[in-house]
């Protein structure tokens, strides 16, 4: 598979994904504040980072990259900016919810809400790093 086709019709405007990243991070916040169901949740934070790494690849290199797997998205990033080698773990971690919570397993699957908390914590500061790249370039920092 060629990992940096796309689908035809994905948006060439960095900032289409950034805001997609960014519902998905308050519909993650929107389950977890109104005790929704906590696999969602966590799924929605999986997909925020996912976007928002697509975005920020679509927006340094102007292609996008096809694929789910938040580990090779963030290595992705990381040959653009070394600065993103300190977000590998939590793409790892954020990585494990984009499967088991969308699907019944025979094995149990369970998301306690502090389990959940930290891992939309960790999506909203990853998703505030992404979001900070991409402004860096137009604050002149």
């Amino acid at each position: 598979m060629k990992r940096s086709r796309g689908r035809p019709h994905d948006s060439k405007r960095y900032f289409d994904w950034l805001e997609r990243a960014e519902s998905d991070l308050l519909s993650a916040r929107i389950l977890k504040d109104n005790e929704g169901d906590n696999c969602n949740a966590a799924f929605h934070c999986q997909q925020c980072i996912e976007k928002a790494l697509k975005g920020y690849v679509l927006y340094k290199e102007g292609k996008h990259l096809d694929g789910h797997n938040l580990t090779f998205l963030c290595r992705a990033a990381c040959k653009i900016s070394h600065r993103f080698d300190e977000w590998l773990d939590e793409s790892m971690e954020l990585n494990r919810y984009y499967i088991e919570t969308r699907y019944p397993t025979d094995v149990g699957f369970d998301i306690t809400d502090g389990e959940l908390e930290k891992i939309f914590r960790m999506a909203e500061d990853m998703y505030a790093f992404i979001f900070g790249e991409v402004s860096r370039d137009f604050s002149g920092d």
